[in-house]
């Protein structure tokens, strides 16, 4: 049977662009009535959003009252609200002013975060913290994603036409339809530890090859780079500990006493039930005790005075080296002198010694 749907169709012409967005006026409701029920979206944000939150709300009221929606922010509960009024027009908005919400709670800027109520714009919320259990390396591969001052977010963000966010457990990305699908797999492989520089060039050769209108229909995986994963073996850092060697037994190990066999060792397993529990008590009372003590001795440690060093005047210490200097420089002049009268004593006996010899 032949199909009655290929007919000729004199409205659609070549000129006509079948991918355009066409803007949601209040004509093109045809029915002109407001909805029959009333769509709400709540999102939470976090406690350090709280005071930008404050300060821009006046702004995101202003936004949403141009396409006739209501907005709600409550402080006690942490969350934002947006729903629809008897007024509304786009059923779409709604949806595009949820997604307004979630962007301000995931640290989005307004300025930014107001032009997803564009036609032409989308936004994508990637969660990142599934992706690794080990903290340490969540961190290095989310900065990975950073890259050095930023520059391999730059990257991306010219390449995939979109603007990306890292923000804790969270990638935030605002764009066309087609980067966004971009940015999430550069993200989620980023965490799974392909690096975004493979993403980067691989976008790079796309970009230059979409210029060329020759290769338009034809295959680009030629062009493409291709990444093998090589498996580097890493020398492991040899312990110094060596393995003692253990004697050889054919026997088994003995077995270890039960905990009933402990107690009746220990004479616990034959004491009545009232005499079990203060010797628990006994025991806990100790243990207070003991961390009392301890508690404290760190807090008297507190009130310890420090060690001081002793002041010394130097005037006073200069004017008792300048004395002590005196007295032995009087005391060798002193030892001098009388040196000196020895000396001329024992020669004038030697001389009066020599004129007896001489008579």
């Amino acid at each position: 049977m032949p199909s009655t749907h290929n007919r000729d169709k004199p409205w659609d012409t070549p000129d006509i662009d079948k991918w355009k967005l066409e803007e949601f006026k209040p004509e093109d409701n045809i029915s002109g009535q407001s909805f029959t029920e009333e769509s709400s979206f709540m999102t939470l944000f976090p406690k350090y959003r709280e005071q930008y939150l404050k300060s821009i709300w006046s702004d995101v009221t202003r936004a949403l009252d141009k396409h006739f929606l209501a907005c709600q922010l409550d402080l006690v509960e942490g969350s934002m609200t947006v729903k629809t009024t008897r007024k509304t027009f786009d059923p779409a908005m709604i949806l595009k002013a949820r997604d307004l919400i979630k962007l301000l709670a995931r640290s989005v800027p307004f300025p930014q975060a107001v032009k997803i109520l564009q036609d032409d714009v989308a936004c994508d919320v990637i969660k990142i913290g599934n992706f690794v259990t080990n903290k340490d390396r969540f961190v290095k591969r989310r900065q990975r994603l950073v890259g050095p001052n930023g520059n391999t977010l730059k990257a991306l963000e010219l390449l995939t036409k979109c603007y990306i966010l890292v923000q804790g457990n969270t990638v935030s990305a605002m764009g066309p339809f087609k980067g966004l699908k971009e940015v999430r797999r550069v993200v989620e492989d980023c965490m799974r530890n392909i690096h975004p520089i493979y993403y980067i060039k691989e976008l790079m050769i796309k970009q230059e090859l979409a210029k060329n209108p020759e290769l338009a229909e034809e295959d680009w995986s030629r062009f493409l780079p291709m990444f093998k994963k090589r498996n580097v073996a890493r020398k492991k850092p040899k312990s110094d500990k060596k393995k003692e060697k253990k004697v050889y037994t054919p026997f088994p190990p003995s077995q270890l006493p039960r905990k009933v066999d402990l107690q009746i060792e220990s004479g616990e397993y034959f004491l009545g039930k009232k005499q079990k529990e203060g010797k628990k008590l006994d025991e806990k009372r100790e243990k207070q005790e003991e961390t009392t003590a301890a508690r404290k001795v760190e807090r008297e440690k507190d009130f310890e005075a420090p060690e001081e060093e002793v002041y010394e005047n130097k005037l006073k210490k200069d004017k008792k080296d300048k004395k002590e200097k005196k007295e032995k420089k009087r005391s060798r002049d002193e030892d001098g002198e009388g040196a000196g009268k020895k000396d001329k004593k024992k020669s004038k006996r030697s001389k009066k010694e020599e004129d007896e010899d001489d008579h």
